[in-house]
């Protein structure tokens, strides 16, 4: 199956500084209504670190939160907002960046938080279990597809330039990994033979030789692309429709097989109880919900984890043919160490592709 479609930044100022990275901290503090009116010192400031992806989203979300919570407690909420890919983010949480919530990529990224102290809660226990947002992976193919790119098994042709994230930074990264190993394992790679462990390992290190460039995050990656590099970038659903929205020319397809992406969110709570910003921290994490804030989701190209808006923009959001979730691997902590811990599949195979980080 080829589905196609077309048109479609804690107090004051703060610089991340992450070592061996080279990562930029696109930081500006998020406005207040301009109408906002509130008593002299009633105003608090809640910073939100998220992964790169949903920063659309985010930016049309805030300003209906900022005015519903002046509207029922008279206090001005200003946000600070940082977006970096999901693994650097949640170290950076960790190496002292003071957030009060976090919204990252992956399950993986949190526990991190979670094994740091920072967050003491059971995330899980917010609707959805934490998850604010789902997508799959996709692949973004030049105007007219001239490749004939139609799935996963097209990605090994011999010349083909590939764009996807670093693991080490892109919690997109993971994802695309996972879900095109996942698709070979389960025969869902043409030519690959299922639950086959070694068959998906020759396929994942084929694809990796066409690999032209490995950028920090998901948003660099399809920035680079859209930008004329490389042939096909692996990507979320949302980033190529996005991009789409904004005018770019370029198709998606989806492959037949993907893993279902889910992105949590959570409080973190040492950072929230210290600034005195639980209240409102838990009032925005519970708002994202809501189903006004899922059809926002939903418009910038994120699957609605809310019943009601994933059967409204079920046309929007085709169904694969395929779909597992990270259980499929164990659940994050098994995939981590599986793929991405120091003897880990992906790990061990990137070695062999001199020309990747």
């Amino acid at each position: 199956m080829k589905l196609t479609t077309r048109n479609t930044h804690r107090a004051g100022r703060f610089f991340i500084l992450l070592a061996l990275a080279s990562l930029v901290l696109a930081a500006c503090g998020g406005q207040a209504p301009e109408d906002a009116s509130s008593p002299a010192g009633d105003t608090v400031t809640l910073t939100l670190a998220a992964y790169t992806t949903p920063r659309e989203a985010y930016r049309v979300l805030i300003p209906i939160f900022q005015e519903q919570w002046l509207a029922q407690t008279g206090q001005t909420v200003i946000f600070e907002e940082s977006y970096l890919g999901s693994g650097a983010q949640s170290r950076a949480v960790v190496e002292g960046f003071e957030a009060d919530i976090v919204a990252l990529s992956l399950e993986a990224d949190v526990t991190r938080i979670v094994d740091a102290g920072l967050i003491t809660h059971d995330w899980h226990s917010a609707p959805y279990s934490g998850i604010v947002s789902t997508s799959v992976v996709v692949f973004a193919v030049r105007e007219g597809n001239p490749l004939g790119i139609e799935g996963w098994a097209d990605l090994a042709q011999p010349g083909i330039e590939i764009l996807t994230p670093n693991a080490k930074t892109s919690g997109g990264a993971m994802w695309n990994i996972l879900s095109l190993y996942g698709a070979a394992l389960r025969g869902h790679v043409e030519g690959v033979p299922a639950d086959d462990p070694e068959a998906a390992h020759q396929f994942l290190l084929a694809v990796l030789r066409n690999v032209l460039v490995m950028d920090k995050g998901a948003r660099e990656s399809i920035t680079n692309f859209e930008q004329g590099v490389g042939d096909v970038a692996i990507t979320y659903e949302n980033e190529a429709l996005v991009g789409q929205q904004a005018g770019q020319t370029y198709e998606m397809v989806i492959p037949t097989s993907s893993i279902l992406i889910e992105n949590p969110v959570a409080i973190v709570d040492v950072y929230a109880d210290e600034h005195g910003v639980r209240e409102v921290a838990e009032a925005f994490l519970a708002f994202l919900f809501t189903p006004e804030a899922q059809a926002v989701f939903a418009q910038y190209g994120l699957r609605s984890v809310d019943p009601g808006v994933a059967e409204q923009t079920a046309a929007q959001y085709p169904a694969l043919e395929d779909i597992f979730t990270i259980e499929f691997f164990g659940g994050w902590p098994a995939a981590t160490a599986d793929f991405f811990g120091e003897t880990g599949i992906y790990t061990t195979t990137v070695l062999e592709v001199p020309s990747l980080p």
